[in-house]
């Protein structure tokens, strides 16, 4: 499961009245500004490692970050014959998605701007986007559409978005795989095009696989400590350690019920992950994910946290039925409400700080890392 676009299409008013932001911020951006010149004087960058772009421009000012990698694939949910309902990304639709990322962020984005470059963002103002597909599928059996994306600005590329597909073996399935002949060559096409290679939502044996034929530095965008809650769509410490070996690394993300199997969620046990995390594969290797729409998510302000869960255990319920380890207990929770908003950066910078992270740490975890990577693997 991935976060979805539903916070995208929200309004600005929407998202005044749901709490997503405050008043202050969309009518004037002060914290976006603030933001500005903090980078201008060479202090903390902010960067995501997984979002989406908003449809309110206003939200890529609000959110203070420097860049963030955005999921731009396209497709369409389907049932499948066992029940489960998965998301397919096409060809054709990822191709759409593409181009429609380019025209928003010319049209409607003066905030933000497609990044192709690590480097471009020390020296360029506003938000670096830096696109990429949670999944192989659109590539089929085409090796060379990796390089039509990448022409077209895509620089990231996720092996498997949850299920097998013919480049790998995804997180949840009830045995899991390794990279295939094609994902092997894939892999060395991702190279010599200087893409990046995500194995968020990978299996094991996959990040494995993957961690030995990429050239560069290896990420996992998005994800969980499987120390702290055990399921497949978390990062064992043999992955961690293999983004950490690489130079890459690793976002904890904001999807409550993989950070904590407490029955209420806060920002300690965010903390905590980041903790398992530096321990397993160092300072260097952590970093800060979303995997949400930029706001948050909105049912959950509205509906309450609870039922916010319950919106997704007919998935789960699937998922259990096929045989998936770590669906044995529904969830009952979907985000920290205290960072289900769209401060969330400063407000794990201060957590960070509160928990006595020194400031080169903070630097480091908050974005530092990310644009090293970014720009190692970019240029």
């Amino acid at each position: 499961m991935s976060g979805s676009g539903d916070a995208a299409a929200w309004t600005r008013r929407r998202l005044l009245a749901a709490g997503g932001l405050s008043a202050l911020a969309l009518a004037a951006g002060p914290l976006g500004r603030a933001a500005a010149k903090e980078r201008a004087a060479g202090e903390i960058r902010y960067v995501d490692g997984l979002s989406f772009l908003p449809a309110d421009p206003a939200l890529i000012e609000a959110s203070q970050l420097a860049a963030c990698i955005a999921d731009v694939s396209g497709g369409e949910p389907v049932r499948t014959a066992s029940g489960e309902v998965v998301f397919r990304r096409t060809f054709f639709a990822c191709d759409k998605s593409l181009d429609q990322a380019h025209r928003h962020l010319a049209a409607d984005m003066a905030g933000a701007y497609l990044a192709t470059h690590g480097s471009e963002v020390a020296r360029r103002e506003g938000t670096g986007v830096f696109l990429q597909f949670q999944s192989c599928e659109p590539i089929e059996g085409r090796l060379e559409r990796i390089a039509h994306f990448h022409g077209k600005g895509l620089r990231l590329l996720q092996i498997t978005h949850n299920h097998d597909n013919l480049f790998g073996g995804g997180a949840l399935e009830p045995v899991p795989s390794g990279l295939t002949a094609l994902g092997i060559e894939g892999v060395g096409e991702m190279n010599r095009l200087g893409m990046i290679a995500d194995v968020a939502h990978a299996s094991e044996p996959t990040a494995i696989d993957v961690a030995r034929y990429r050239k560069g530095p290896l990420i996992i965008s998005h994800g969980a400590c499987r120390a702290i809650v055990d399921s497949p769509r978390c990062a064992s410490d043999a992955m961690i350690r293999a983004a950490a070996d690489s130079g890459g690394v690793m976002g904890i993300f904001m999807m409550s019920f993989w950070l904590t199997t407490a029955a209420t969620p806060t920002v300690e046990h965010y903390i905590a992950q980041l903790r398992h995390l530096i321990e397993i594969g160092g300072i260097e290797a952590a970093g800060i994910a979303n995997d949400y729409g930029m706001a948050g998510v909105p049912q959950a302000r509205e509906l309450g946290n609870a039922r916010g869960a319950e919106r997704s255990h007919e998935w789960w319920l699937s998922m259990r039925k096929r045989g998936v380890p770590g669906f044995e207990t529904l969830p009952a929770h979907v985000v920290i409400p205290e960072l289900n908003n769209i401060d969330r950066m400063r407000l794990i910078h201060e957590a960070l700080e509160a928990n006595r992270f020194k400031s080169s740490e903070i630097e480091k975890i908050m974005g530092g890392n990310w644009l090293r990577v970014l720009t190692e693997a970019l240029g």
